[in-house]
């Protein structure tokens, strides 16, 4: 164990010396929020896998290997796919745009007005919040479980060590540690977790005779569930300010669209591996008492010093990478969407990033204060997602798409969607399907009643 611990202590040492060293790189603000939207394919594929592959995705996928079986691997799925479609369909007219943008709002100010823009940000700031919080959670159950520390103490040490190398080096501190991480997380869950666990087990023919059939079948989890997962991560990557932001730091349109596809193909990938690993999981540990350990626990069970060390390090860098990710989308929200509210619409200069760096900081103690009181990571995820897609989906289509659309049509949708969302979360369980789906209708409604009853818009912006 000692040796193990060394070996997270060095990895959480190597994160703070990139953050430092991103810190001499980020001198600008488009340095500080979107890497001088200078990355090539390598470091473009590292950091969009890095930065979508978190908590759920790794602690999550395991434990819903570990109760459904292979069909677990459709949350990962439908996060990978959504990442392919954003790269195909939506990176090129983005990296079209030619202006020094870095929010999905500040898109939607372009064609509605700036009140839009305001009703988004404060959707876009609770989901990017929910989504730093998630893989804290997660960095502090791993901590927790393999190092016997407080829960407490395990989230304010990892969660700690994210929001400083977040705080002084923004996406070139993200780009350079995302880049180790996803080098760590490849190897030690892909090629060293998986393998060990599945041969551990007794290898694929005694986990089949030791496992119900149910848990080889790629639609166990159930139709609804699959659903649900595409409505909620497929369309939310399409709109999340933290992969947006990913998309900005592209250098060109062929980057953003060939390494995309190939990240998004990446974490289908991972996701089949973390299933694996959830029912080897299940033969070498049938009756855990929590299944959120599963991770945790088959860490223990099947790899030997040093080796565990590796792993573990390598699920706290999925876990860091996405946490931070979310953390600098929130403060960006702050900085660029909410702060000119309150300065009359003044925005700071571009040159200046002092004022980044305290809103990531403070965004940061939040993110831990929420990680502090929640605790299952999907279902904080879930909560992140639903309120994202029943709030921003339909404004944003209708945004792209439909030109009678008005800024009336599109606050009451984004309203509406996002409160119906909170509702059925709170009377039908952060789990239901339910949120989701009348969140959506909702807003369609809402959106299209309100649209066509407002004034036409006089002049219709093109926003992509």
């Amino acid at each position: 164990m000692a040796l193990d611990l060394i070996v997270v202590l060095l990895y959480a040492t190597g994160m703070i010396a990139l953050g430092w060293y991103g810190m001499r790189r980020a001198k600008t603000r488009d340095d500080y929020l979107v890497a001088g939207r200078n990355l090539g394919p390598g470091f473009y594929l590292g950091t969009m896998a890095a930065t979508v592959l978190g908590g759920a995705s790794t602690i999550g996928t395991v434990r819903l290997g570990y109760v459904y079986g292979i069909s677990g691997f459709w949350l990962c799925g439908a996060i990978g796919l959504g990442i392919v479609g954003l790269s195909l369909f939506l990176a090129k007219p983005l990296l079209k745009l030619k202006l020094k943008i870095y929010t999905v709002t500040q898109v939607l100010e372009r064609r509605y007005n700036p009140a839009a823009r305001q009703a988004s940000a404060l959707i876009m700031l609770v989901y990017a919040l929910m989504i730093g919080a998630t893989s804290t959670i997660a960095i502090g159950t791993v901590m927790q479980v393999l190092f016997g520390l407080p829960f407490w103490v395990s989230i304010l040490v990892g969660g700690g060590v994210v929001v400083l190398y977040s705080t002084i080096g923004g996406m070139w501190s993200l780009t350079l540690t995302d880049i180790v991480q996803f080098l760590i997380m490849t190897v030690g869950l892909v090629f060293l977790l998986m393998p060990m666990s599945i041969v551990d087990a007794g290898g694929w023919d005694a986990m089949v005779a030791a496992l119900p059939a149910s848990y080889f079948d790629f639609t166990a989890i159930g139709w609804d569930t699959i659903l649900t997962y595409f409505l909620i991560y497929f369309f939310g990557i399409f709109i999340g300010q933290d992969i947006w932001q990913r998309v900005f730091t592209a250098r060109s349109e062929g980057v953003a669209k060939v390494a995309g596809t190939a990240a998004g193909l990446y974490c289908v990938l991972y996701g089949l591996a973390g299933a694996l690993i959830g029912m080897a999981a299940k033969v070498l540990l049938p009756d855990l008492e929590n299944v959120n350990n599963a991770f945790a626990s088959i860490v223990q069970t099947s790899l030997p010093n040093g080796i565990r060390g590796l792993v573990i390090a390598a699920a706290l860098a999925a876990l860091m990478s996405t946490a931070a990710a979310g953390l600098l989308a929130a403060s960006t929200t702050v900085v660029q969407d909410l702060l000119p509210r309150l300065r009359q619409g003044r925005e700071s200069g571009s040159g200046d990033v002092h004022e980044n760096r305290i809103a990531t900081l403070l965004m940061g103690v939040v993110v831990l204060v929420i990680a502090l009181v929640v605790s299952d990571v999907i279902s904080a995820l879930t909560l992140a997602y639903n309120l994202l897609v029943g709030g921003m989906l339909i404004p944003l289509i209708g945004a792209i798409y439909w030109k009678r659309a008005t800024t009336a049509g599109a606050i009451s949708s984004m309203s509406l969607g996002f409160l119906t969302a909170l509702f059925f979360m709170l009377k039908d369980g952060l789990d239901a399907n339910t949120p989701i789906y009348y969140s959506l209708s909702v807003a369609l409604v809402s959106f299209v009643l309100v649209s066509l009853l407002s004034p036409r818009p006089s002049v219709v912006a093109k926003v992509v």
